[in-house]
């Protein structure tokens, strides 16, 4: 008979914020003192029950001296993860990784979870135009998107536009550039993407596409 071996599983965000606060011997209050995070939000962070958003991710990067691809990678060295680690996270908007722009918002789901091999987002999207979306964006790997509100015109660099449906989906190579758009006569348009990478980088590459396209 084969067992898991729970002990195995993958960090979460939490268990590495306990332990970067364990390794500096700080009490919440003073992790919250030097992050500008308060202790309630920390403690359910610790306990797998929050995660935070975007800006505050980028706060308490800043704030305590942390790489912000630590929050989502092992460390260098670490040993690769068993075959089975029984590892499972729920996922929904309030625990979500959100970064809000005037053209979409995004929400990273299961973040408490590192090193996944798929990054799962759902998007709102708003641009109506290539103009507004900017120029086409390119990661590694591949993704799926899947639409589960309004019409999405798909923009890619080696193909003619495509205009997806509710309850259409369009999977792609992720390296070639591309654009999600809402179709005429569509407001807003909700679409589930699962992004997957040997990068495990991944999740820094995709929030890092977002510094720089707010900065442009």
């Amino acid at each position: 008979m084969e067992y898991l071996h729970l002990s195995s599983a993958l960090p979460t965000l939490g268990a590495l914020l306990r332990g970067l606060r364990s390794r500096k011997g700080w009490t919440l209050k003073e992790m919250s003192e030097k992050s500008g995070i308060p202790v309630s939000t920390l403690s359910k962070v610790e306990h797998d029950r929050l995660t935070l958003t975007y800006d505050k991710l980028q706060q308490l990067s800043r704030r305590l001296g942390v790489r912000m691809s630590e929050l989502f990678a092992e460390p260098e060295g670490d040993p690769s993860p068993a075959a089975v680690t029984a590892r499972r996270s729920f996922g929904d908007l309030d625990r979500a990784v959100r970064v809000e722009t005037d053209n979409y918002d995004y929400y990273y789901l299961c973040t408490e979870l590192r090193r996944k091999r798929m990054i799962p987002v759902l998007t709102k999207i708003r641009a109506k135009t290539s103009k507004q979306f900017g120029q086409l964006v390119h990661h590694s790997g591949e993704e799926f998107i899947f639409v589960l509100k309004g019409r999405v015109v798909v923009n890619t660099e080696f193909y003619d536009p495509v205009i997806l449906e509710q309850g259409q989906s369009i999977y792609i190579d992720s390296t070639m550039g591309h654009a999600y758009l809402v179709a005429e006569g569509c407001e807003e348009a909700e679409v589930l993407g699962i992004m997957s990478s040997a990068d495990e980088e991944l999740m820094q590459s995709l929030l890092s596409l977002h510094d720089e396209r707010l900065a442009s």
